[in-house]
Formats: structure tokens, sequence, C-alpha cells
């Protein structure tokens, strides 16, 4: 009979604690009932992908209504993928979005919390005590299988319905204590290896929080649990971290189904209490009439990086992730307009099965409403916190007159229809353009009934009449009373029913004027542009204007 304390001692001689001591190391938590504890657990690669924002919103969210915690945990023991810096990138990315941590990494080597360490590549001696135990229980054992002894097995497998090192494959399961003895006196590496109970008919079935019912076949596996160089692989990692650091969901992307059996049988074989999953299908995208998943490689909106380049506002982007998360947010934001996001009661079983399809226009359509609600001054402080970052230019402006960068930013704001004509910070420059000398364009194209003939007519009238002391009420009547005097009416119904007898209405009066002051046919209330323009730069721009259809006739 095979002494397996005996092995265990003989592969883990310097590991003196049981499981029984990291247990109370790391008690269950103290969470009120149906407390939610999620995580998020990056490899430190630096790169965040919008699908990681859109999985980790639904986590963090659910963390948060429920009065839980939301930690994380850098899963750094693989070094060939690390990136120096990777982690502080991350957990500003997702700080950009209103994600942050409750406990575990906040920074480049920075920990708080309870139940660390937070980094994989601290925890080395955790997970061999738990390995220790595997392999007392004769569930572990070494495995001194070269790489090519390896290769060679999968040459054999080639046409075998099921493959993997398992059953008659896998050689070193039998091993007697003898048999190890010997080989680690030879200095041989060694891997640990699971010693999967599985049977090729057993299933193992668990239940989805977003997908039901999920049946699979089980693991038969004897799977890695510790490398030859001591650390663990990942199936093996993340088990005994979700545990200690007692995670009730793992909320993570559907492609990690196929190794749910696995996870499962480790749970159960470790003697833990599995959390439940989460699998968040993945973010699709329509290209040439099918679908495909959104990728880091053809689609720059795939990283979160292009959403600050941008200058969407992360009430957008959350916004509009929301409307990709639950099939009845969009009724619930008409029925809730003012109330905060924190609100909505996110819900797993409404999220989509299949994989929510992303559709960049309809987060510019989203992301317009959302600014149009802002005030004048949240739309500066977060446009000049964008522009000092992105757009030296419009931060310069800015600077030079706040006051008048704010008044600017507030024509048609707060109406009961405001304009939508910002989705992003990035469109404010061509937006306000017209407003700034050094960024305004001259365009003296009209449309309409107007031309080059009626603007001069128009703007030599206007430059004698136009008065910035009016009211809006007085500066309308003026342009009004200019309509006759260019054989144009001032009643739009009057010129549709008789169209032959005028040159225009007073819509083309207006428009030339428009024209003039802005290089636009279509710009936010002509009264508040001129007032904010000044009378010296209404005139400059209006002689102009003036000059340039004269030499036009």
């Amino acid at each position: 009979m095979t002494n397996y304390s005996e092995l265990a001692d003989l592969l883990f001689p310097n590991i003196d604690k049981t499981p029984e001591y990291y247990e109370e190391l790391y008690p269950p938590r103290r969470l009120k009932e149906g407390a939610k504890v999620t995580r998020f657990a990056p490899s430190p690669t630096g790169f965040l992908h919008f699908g990681n924002l859109y999985t980790m919103l639904v986590a963090y969210r659910s963390a948060k209504n429920s009065d839980g915690v939301f930690y994380v945990r850098v899963e750094d023991t693989d070094n060939k993928r690390r990136v120096d810096g990777a982690v502080e990138v991350m957990l500003k990315s997702l700080a950009a979005y209103g994600i942050e941590a409750d406990e575990g990494v906040v920074g480049e080597n920075q920990e708080k919390g309870d139940y660390g360490p937070y980094y994989q590549s601290q925890r080395k001696e955790i997970y061999q005590a738990y390995a220790k135990s595997l392999v007392a229980q004769g569930l572990a054992y070494p495995c001194f299988c070269t790489a090519e002894e390896l290769d060679a097995m999968r040459e054999q497998q080639e046409n075998e319905p099921q493959k993997g090192y398992w059953g008659k494959w896998a050689k070193c399961r039998s091993l007697t204590v003898d048999e190890i003895k010997s080989n680690l006196q030879c200095n041989m590496q060694w891997t640990l290896r699971l010693k999967s109970p599985g049977t090729a008919e057993g299933k193992c079935r668990f239940e989805d929080a977003i997908k039901g019912k999920i049946e699979m076949p089980e693991n038969i596996q004897d799977i890695v649990l510790l490398k030859s160089d001591g650390i663990p692989t990942y199936h093996f990692a993340h088990v005994i971290d979700d545990h200690l650091m007692r995670t009730t969901h793992v909320v993570r992307g559907d492609e990690w189904i196929s190794s749910t059996p696995i996870h499962l049988q480790l749970f159960r074989l470790l003697g833990f209490k599995p959390p439940k999953y989460v699998h968040v299908a993945t973010i699709m995208k329509e290209e040439n009439g099918g679908k495909r998943k959104l990728s880091k490689r053809k689609d720059p909106e795939a990283a979160v990086t292009y959403y600050s380049e941008q200058g969407y506002p992360k009430e957008s982007v959350n916004e509009y992730i929301l409307t990709l998360a639950n099939s009845n947010f969009e009724d619930w934001r008409r029925a809730n307009k003012e109330a905060p996001i924190e609100s909505f009661p996110l819900n797993f079983k409404k999220m989509s099965v299949s994989g929510a399809l992303f559709d960049i226009v309809k987060l510019t359509d989203v992301s317009k409403n959302v600014i149009s609600t802002m005030t004048a001054d949240e739309v500066f402080d977060l446009s000049y916190k964008w522009a000092k970052e992105y757009n030296p230019l419009l931060a310069e402006l800015y600077a030079r007159d706040e006051q008048y960068a704010k008044d600017v930013l507030n024509i048609d704001r707060g109406n009961k229809k405001p304009r939508k004509d910002i989705a992003k910070w990035s469109d404010i420059p061509d937006y306000i353009s017209y407003m700034y000398d050094e960024t305004f364009t001259p365009c003296y194209e009209l449309c309409g009934n107007a031309d080059g003939e009626l603007a001069v007519k128009v703007l030599s009238i206007y430059k004698d009449v136009v008065d910035l002391n009016d009211d809006k009420d007085m500066w309308f009547s003026r342009i009004k009373d200019i309509c006759p005097q260019v054989d144009c009416t001032a009643n739009v119904k009057e010129y549709k029913q008789n169209p032959e007898a005028y040159a225009g209405h007073v819509g083309d009066v207006s428009t030339v004027i428009r024209v003039a002051l802005t290089g636009r046919t279509n710009t936010p209330d002509l009264y508040s542009i001129t007032a904010l323009l000044g009378k010296d730069r209404v005139l400059e721009r209006i002689e102009k204007a003036i000059a340039y259809y004269k030499e036009e006739k």
C-alpha cells in the first residue's frame, strides 16, 4: 500500500503549513446574506479589451448592488506574459469608468485588504500547501515525463477520440514511492499532476447564472497542478484563490465554460464549496452581413483606451454597456430619466446568452443623450481634462477665458429639448471652432433661397442695425424688419402659399447671417452666438462675407 503521506513529505519537505492553517488565516467574510464577492483577475499584459470592461462592470455592479466586495487579484505566474507597468495601466483604465477595487491590488505593488497577498507570484507556499495535501490523500502525483515524451504521446493519440494525459497514457500515475525516490535522486524534473477521478462516461452538471443548466463531459485528464519550478498552473491557483478570498460569483467570459469541469472537479477534491459561475457572452460585431468577435487586431474600439482618446465620458460608456448587459435597461432609463446608473437593478438572468452586438452608432447616440443632460460646467470640466491630455489647442483656448468657454458650451443647453451635437469631447473643437478666430474657417456656401445677391443686400443692412444690447425678441424683430427691404417675407407660411412673390423668407435671411458669422447653415441659437462673438467680430465677419459675395458676382 502506497504511503501517500511519506510521498507528500518527500515532494514538499519545506512546506509545514496545512490547509487548515490557511482556512483560519482567511476566514469567511462577514457580509450580509446575499452579498456578492466578485473579482477582476488579470494577467499583467497591459491591454484592457472592451469585453474586459463589459465583464468587469457587470462584476462590479453586482458586488456594489448587493453591498458586497469587488477585489483585484493579479495572476502573474507566467513571466513570459508580464509587462512592466501593466497593472497600473489596467487599474487606471478601470478607474476611468468608475470601477475601483474595495480591496486587493490598488496600484503597482500596492495592496489593501485582509485576504492577500493579491499577487499570485507571492502565494507560492499557499498553493504548495494544498498540493501537498492532495498528494497526502492520493489525489495528486509527480510526473517525470519529458517534453519529448509528451510530444510522442500526442502523436500516438492523433486518431484517438479522447486525447491528453489520462488512463493508459498517464505513465507516471502508477509509479511507486521507491520509483519516485529514485527519480528524485537522479535530479529528474517533475510536475505535479491531479489524479483525476473522472470517467469517460461521467457528466459534469452545473447551473450558470446566465446560461442556465449546463451538462458537459467531466474532466478525465490528469492536468498539471504545479509546473517544474513549483509555480501553479492557472487552473490550480485560481481555484485556491477564489476559495480563500471567499469569491461568491466568478464573472468571466464564456470561453471559460469548457474549463469549468476541471475547476468544479478541483473545488470538490480540495473540499471547497464552488462559487456560482456567471459566463458572459462574447461581444460581437456585425461584418458583411454576419457576426464576429470584437477583435483587438481589427477594431480600434476593442481597446478601452480608444474611448478615453476619443473623449467618450465614462457615464456614456457605462450607460451603453448596461444597454448591452440587460435587455430591460433602456425601458428602466426611460422610466427613470434622472436616476443614477448605480440604482439600476442589474440582473444576470436578463443578460444575452448568445452575445451582445457592439454598435458604435448606438454608443454615439447614447453618449449624445448623456452629454445633452450635463450642465455647461460639467461639459467644460470634463472636456478640459480631456483636452489637457489629447488636444493642447482646445486646452489653450479654454485657459485663455474659462467663462467665455463655459458660455459657449452653454448655448442651447438646459432647454426642454437640448441639442445633441456632442457625442464625445473630440467633437468639441469642431463644434465650437467658429467661436474662436484661431479656429474659425469661413465658408460662404448658402442653402435654400439664399444666394450671393440676397446675401449682399441682407448683410449690408444688418451690419448697420445689429445691436448687441437687444434682447432676443428685439434682435429677431430687426431681422424680420430686413425682410421687406430685400423682397422677402417675414412669414414662412406666407412664402409657402405664394413663393413666386418673394425672393425668400425670414429663414433665408437668418441663414445668410448665420453663414457669414459661423461658416455653417446649422448651428445652435444664433442670437446667443452673436452676443458672445461681440460687435467687433460680428462686423468684421460681415464685411468679409460681403466682400466675398460681391467678388463672386
